[in-house]
């Protein structure tokens, strides 16, 4: 079965690179956990390697080949530029060599070397690299060769390399070890691992990294804890360490928000008898972040809902991997959402927003949408609920501290709303399983 996996909400992060995009899904139900530009062209540069290793896997399978099988390195294949494993042409390396030369150093001239086994060419291998790919459901992809080198043709999404990694997870099991093998040795000489999540990152067991200029550096990861896998994908960092840091980020945020809905799910069978699901979201959120609810609410929902909609969170996005996420020193900011881009965040330091009496605005009324760990994710969740709520759009976003026994909260709320399109933003986000509750600022 092709991995489908559907965009959870539209839209494109502030500030960030052309390059850049991510995409976090759990590989056992293809729920879509995390995605920033999932579907924009993209370089795969070395990721283009798994689909070189599907294609072994799979003449493996076949018995076209045997891990002893001898390949010959061609002249051809012996000109690919680094990272190489420098076979000389007429010299052979066995299949297994091959495929840790592939996922471990990484190495063109080796890759060149399957598809001409394969094959008979390399211009062959990628045809038939890319109608595969169009069966595994990797519809945005087009291969031009079998290495991942420059070649403006040769594109795809950070959505597609996360449909090949579980395919090579859940195709090639038998195969899939040497994904989270860190060194092999060849010609007295031993590489290690690009991937230098497998073994740091808890949990972490392949797949592969990326560089090519035009694509920054890409990694494609899959991770699994108490029974639960995710596939990360990051393309686009600046360097090795931003990429590398980014990934580690949403591998851990992905399995807290899934410890989260855990803990809502079991906090929502606790509660007797059924109320509003606006309501409940408001008191699941409070119960789980340790934060008291406002003061005034206006309820969206009805009050006789037969069951509440699961917890939501958004996991942590640094859309702008070329530098670390700037620290304004401030406790409340605000964005204009009207705006293309993120503008440069500027506002006067208050009292913790814990300790403010509620402010009218213009429109008197905001959109309260969940309190998160960290201002970066408030703000993910109020792109994410802009793009399911079109509405919102002459609203203005802000991210407000909340600190209780020393720990900071973050509320996302959209404000300056009229009180009717506060509640039917509401009650269509109610719809959509999402948590949402509308606050009378001026109550």
């Amino acid at each position: 079965m092709v991995f489908a996996l559907a965009l959870l909400a539209p839209g494109t992060p502030a500030m960030a690179q052309d390059r850049y995009a991510a995409f976090v899904a759990d590989m056992d139900t293809g729920e879509v956990l995390h995605a920033r530009r999932p579907d924009a062209a993209r370089y795969p540069a070395s990721l283009t390697k798994m689909m070189t290793l599907y294609m072994l896997f799979d003449a493996l399978e076949r018995g076209e080949l045997t891990l002893s099988t001898q390949l010959t390195m061609s002249a051809e294949a012996a000109s690919r530029p680094p990272s190489k494993l420098g076979v000389p042409a007429g010299g052979t390396i066995s299949v297994e060599t091959a495929i840790r030369a592939l996922t471990i150093r990484s190495a063109n001239d080796v890759a060149v070397m399957v598809a001409e086994r394969l094959a008979g060419s390399e211009a062959d291998f990628a045809a038939a690299m890319t109608d595969r790919a169009v069966e595994l459901g990797l519809t945005a992809t087009v291969f031009r060769n079998a290495s991942g080198l420059p070649d403006a043709a040769q594109r795809t999404t950070a959505r597609d390399m996360a449909r090949l990694a579980h395919a090579l997870h859940r195709d090639f099991p038998q195969y899939f070890h040497y994904f989270n093998e860190r060194s092999f040795s060849y010609s007295g000489r031993t590489y290690t691992t690009h991937n230098t999540l497998v073994g740091r990152v808890r949990g972490v067991d392949g797949l592969k990294t990326g560089y090519i200029r035009a694509s920054g550096f890409n990694i494609a990861v899959t991770a699994e804890r108490e029974g639960r896998r995710l596939v990360t994908v990051v393309m686009g960092g600046a360097t090795g360490p931003v990429r590398d840091a980014h990934a580690t980020e949403l591998v851990e945020a992905a399995f807290s928000t899934l410890d989260a809905r855990r803990d809502g799910m079991i906090l929502a069978s606790l509660n007797s008898p059924r109320i509003s699901p606006i309501r409940e979201q408001e008191i699941l959120t409070a119960e789980l972040s340790g934060m008291p609810g406002p003061t005034a609410m206006g309820s969206a929902g009805s009050e006789t809902g037969d069951s509440a909609p699961p917890v939501r969170i958004v996991v942590e996005d640094i859309p702008d991997l070329t530098r670390p996420a700037r620290d304004t020193g401030s406790d409340r900011v605000r964005f204009d959402s009207a705006a293309a881009e993120r503008p440069n965040v500027t506002s006067a330091a208050q009292p913790p927003a814990a300790t403010q009496a509620a402010r009218p605005s213009s429109g008197g009324w905001a959109v309260q949408v969940g309190a998160f760990g960290s201002r970066a994710v408030a703000q993910a969740r109020l792109e994410t609920v802009l793009g399911l709520a079109p509405a919102l759009s002459g609203a203005t976003q802000v991210t407000e501290e909340v600190v209780r026994d020393g720990r900071s909260l973050w509320r996302a709320r959209f404000e300056a709303i009229d009180p009717a399109t506060a509640r039917q933003v509401c009650s269509d986000l109610a719809r959509l399983n999402e948590a949402c509750f509308a606050v009378n600022q001026g109550a």
